[in-house]
C-alpha cells in the first residue's frame, strides 16, 4: 500500500462498519441522520479551530510521509474527515448499544463519575495550564461536564460512559497508529513541552480526555436534537 494513504485509510475504515450498519432493520440510524449531522458538524467546526491553532504553534503536527498532500489551511483533508467519521462511529456506537443493552446499568452512578471527572479534569488541568494540550483539554471536559451536570442533567451519561468504554478499543487501535504503533515515525506528532509526557502506548495521555470531549459533545448535541 501506498503510504501517502495511511492516514485517509484510518478515516475510511473507521466510517465503514457503522456506515454499513445504519440501515439494520431492527435499528435504522440512518433515521437519525437529521439529528445526527448537526451533532457532528458544530463539535467539529470548533475543533477544527482549536486543531488549525495548534498545528500553527507547533503543538502537534503531520508527518506528510502518510498523507495525500491535501490542504485545507494548516491541515490536511485526512484530519479535517477525523472529526467528521470517528464521531460518526462513536454516536453510531452509542446509539446501537442503547438498543442491544437493554438496561442502563450506569444509570445510579453516573452523577459520581461525573464529578470524579470533574473535580480531576479541573485540577490537573489548572495546575498545568502551562501545557496548552494539557490545559485546554482538561479544562474544557471539566467545564463541559459541569454544565451538563449542573444544568443540562441529562438521564444519557450512564450511556455514554458503557459507550465510551467500548470505542476505547477502535481508539486505541486507530490512534495508536497515527502516533506510530506498528509504522516507522508516526502519523501525528506532538511537541511534549505542551503535554504530560504520560503515554498509553504510543497514545499521549491527552487523547484520552480530548476524544470524551468530542464524543461527548456530538452525543449532548444528537440527544437534545432528538428530544426537541
Amino acid at each position: 500500500m501506498n503510504p501517502h494513504y495511511l492516514y485517509l485509510l484510518l478515516d475510511l475504515l473507521s466510517l465503514a462498519f457503522p456506515f454499513l450498519f445504519s440501515f439494520y432493520r431492527p435499528a435504522p440510524f440512518y433515521r437519525q441522520w437529521k439529528y445526527l449531522w448537526p451533532a457532528i458538524l458544530i463539535p467539529a467546526i470548533l475543533f477544527l479551530v482549536w486543531d488549525e491553532a495548534f498545528t500553527q504553534a507547533g503543538i502537534w503536527g503531520f508527518n506528510p510521509q502518510y498523507l495525500t498532500g491535501i490542504m485545507v489551511g494548516s491541515l490536511p483533508l485526512e484530519e479535517i474527515l477525523f472529526f467528521i467519521c470517528i464521531p460518526y462511529a462513536s454516536v453510531f456506537t452509542y446509539f446501537a448499544l442503547t438498543h442491544l443493552v437493554e438496561r442502563d446499568h450506569l444509570f445510579p452512578h453516573q452523577e459520581l463519575i461525573s464529578s470524579a471527572l470533574i473535580i480531576a479534569m479541573l485540577v490537573i488541568g489548572m495546575y498545568h495550564l502551562e501545557k496548552l494540550y494539557t490545559g485546554m483539554t482538561f479544562v474544557g471536559l471539566g467545564l463541559f461536564l459541569a454544565f451538563q451536570l449542573l444544568k443540562l442533567r441529562p438521564r444519557y451519561m450512564g450511556r455514554f460512559y458503557l459507550a465510551f468504554a467500548v470505542i476505547l478499543i477502535p481508539f486505541f487501535l486507530v490512534n495508536g497508529v497515527l502516533t506510530g504503533s506498528f509504522i516507522e515515525g508516526e502519523v501525528v506528532w506532538y511537541n511534549d513541552a505542551h503535554n504530560l509526557g504520560i503515554r498509553m502506548g504510543t497514545i499521549p495521555l491527552e487523547d484520552l480526555f480530548y476524544g470524551m470531549l468530542m464524543i461527548l459533545m456530538n452525543v449532548s448535541i444528537f440527544e437534545w436534537l432528538r428530544q426537541r
